[in-house]
């Protein structure tokens, strides 16, 4: 059973955000986020009725967002998804990185923009900018890079992120948003695999089970990656290796070059068919994670969620992509003169 507007509004209250940011539009949608991580803490959405429903899985303490591991709705960088080894070679000189997940980097590391403090650069009743900087060698990683993340809430119900980033000297560049979907109600208990989803990709990453690329990329076609047809999340999980092997999906996909960016490259819908999200995006891939390891993570208040509790779709270049450049997308490696400008799109339908 959904909470009223009231028992929301009570909860909301008694959070132990310091400086947290509430952007809103006039139709009573309504986002919470914070200058940690520059993150997404929350999405509700007004069904009527004084009903609001909570999109986001989240935490409702810095100290729990701090402790927790899943990244919840963290702004990931300089370089999501996984570098295998911890290291790459960009113009014949070799860079160590962090070492965090089986001697491969995951998320940039330890200390990576999840786990620091972003500054408030604007903010509008609808829209936030965060900024931050990164010194050459930091993490690893070569150039002064300045990033900002700005969220814009807007008035058509969409939940606009955009990303901006500057460096002098080439470095690789790959930001997104760890956000974990539940449109059915994110500390209802409900898991995401009854969600449907749609994806418009023909081809998927296979991966070692250090979650590491394999090579080349796949066909989805007589697959249980291909979700070109809407289907629901759980009709093919667990019919082959790739997915025992990652206790589900965890795997990127790439859209085709000549794809239009403005039409949706993905659509989930709610089980109870009243929430539908179109994600749109100017990135080349995608990672579908359905939450296969997050039994444990602490939530809001006292909920701890279980495994398939919540759905990740993580825009990105290709994991590992320093280390390929044989693949067909654009390089991720920014360049001194250039600017980094990416965009990503949730549109809510309710």
């Amino acid at each position: 059973m959904q909470k009223s507007f009231a028992e929301q509004a009570s909860a909301e209250n008694q959070r132990q955000w310091k400086d947290a940011v509430v952007l809103q539009n006039s139709r009573g949608m309504r986002l919470e986020l914070a200058p940690m991580g520059a993150t997404w803490l929350s999405c509700q959405l007004p069904l009527g009725q004084g009903d609001m429903r909570e999109m986001l899985l989240g935490v409702d303490s810095e100290q729990t967002l701090l402790t927790q591991t899943s990244y919840l709705g963290m702004t990931i960088g300089p370089y999501a998804n996984r570098i295998a080894n911890a290291s790459f070679t960009l113009d014949g000189k070799q860079y160590a990185l962090d070492a965090n997940e089986n001697g491969n980097c995951l998320h940039s590391g330890k200390h990576a923009f999840h786990n620091r403090r972003w500054d408030v650069a604007e903010q509008t009743e609808n829209q936030v900018r965060f900024s931050t900087t990164s010194p050459d060698g930091e993490m690893g990683f070569p150039g002064d890079l300045e990033v900002s993340v700005t969220y814009t809430v807007t008035e058509a119900d969409q939940v606009l992120i955009e990303y901006h980033a500057t460096t002098d000297r080439p470095t690789p560049v790959s930001l997104t948003n760890h956000a974990y979907f539940n449109l059915h109600g994110a500390d209802q208990g409900n898991s995401c695999l009854d969600h449907s989803l749609w994806l418009d990709a023909d081809a998927f990453l296979p991966i070692s089970d250090a979650g590491i690329p394999l090579g080349p990329l796949q066909d989805v076609t007589d697959t249980g990656f291909d979700f070109r047809r809407t289907k629901q999340v759980r009709s093919d999980l667990m019919q082959d290796q790739q997915q025992m092997t990652a206790q589900g999906y965890d795997h990127a996909y790439l859209f085709r070059a000549e794809r239009d960016v403005a039409s949706p490259v993905a659509s989930l819908t709610s089980a109870d068919e009243r929430i539908q999200m179109h994600v749109t995006t100017t990135m080349p891939a995608i990672q579908l994670y359905t939450g296969n390891w997050l039994t444990g993570t602490p939530g809001r208040g006292d909920h701890v969620y279980s495994q398939y509790a919540g759905i990740a779709l993580e825009t990105q270049f290709l994991p590992d992509s320093p280390n390929h450049s044989e693949w067909q997308q654009p390089s991720c490696i920014l360049q001194p003169g250039e600017t980094y400008h990416h965009t990503t799109c949730y549109q809510f339908e309710f």
